[in-house]
């Protein structure tokens, strides 16, 4: 199993232990750029053009509805990639 793979699995089963950088990294590969926050603050927002902007905390631990906002995403990301 990838390591896309398995961080595709701990997203879909919501994981608690998942990072930011996890979540960052699965945004990015499902084509989602990274907003830094100008003012020093830790909220990033990731935008795709088409889709609506998603903001998350860099924080630790993650929130669990951080993390189940990029699942449903990846669900969405998944079933796209079936149909085509």
């Amino acid at each position: 199993m990838s390591k896309w793979e398995k961080l595709i699995r701990d997203i879909l089963l919501a994981d608690k232990n998942l990072r930011f950088e996890q979540l960052a990294a699965a945004l990015t590969k499902m084509g989602y750029v990274m907003h830094r926050p100008g003012s020093g603050g830790s909220h990033y927002t990731f935008r795709k053009p088409g889709c609506p902007p998603i903001t998350i905390p860099r924080h630790t631990p993650i929130k669990k509805v951080y993390i189940e906002i990029v699942r449903d995403i990846v669900q969405d990301y998944l079933e796209q990639e079936d149909r085509t």
